[in-house]
């Protein structure tokens, strides 16, 4: 898959959304490798009661943790896969 590149300023504060629909919440901060620029995970703010109920992981803070591989699409909102999600 191929995600288009965008700055990492542009996409904090866009919705997060499941590919069914369902809002997560927005993104906060980007976690990435800094070895090797690889990203790992979105951190969302703001979470809603759907996402808190999702087994997600959880950052030492207690932040939602979304993996970067669970993301579908980057646009007006950030698409992911609730399958991948798990």
């Amino acid at each position: 898959m191929t995600i288009e590149k965008k700055p990492h300023k542009e996409i904090l504060g866009r919705p997060i959304v499941t590919k069914e629909g369902k809002k997560l919440g927005v993104i906060k901060d980007i976690t990435f490798e800094t070895r090797t620029g690889e990203l790992i995970h979105i951190i969302i703010k703001d979470p809603t009661p759907y996402s808190r109920q999702l087994n997600l992981e959880r950052s030492k803070e207690g932040e939602i943790l979304v993996s970067y591989n669970a993301i579908i699409a980057i646009g007006d909102f950030i698409v992911v896969s609730e399958e991948d999600l798990m």
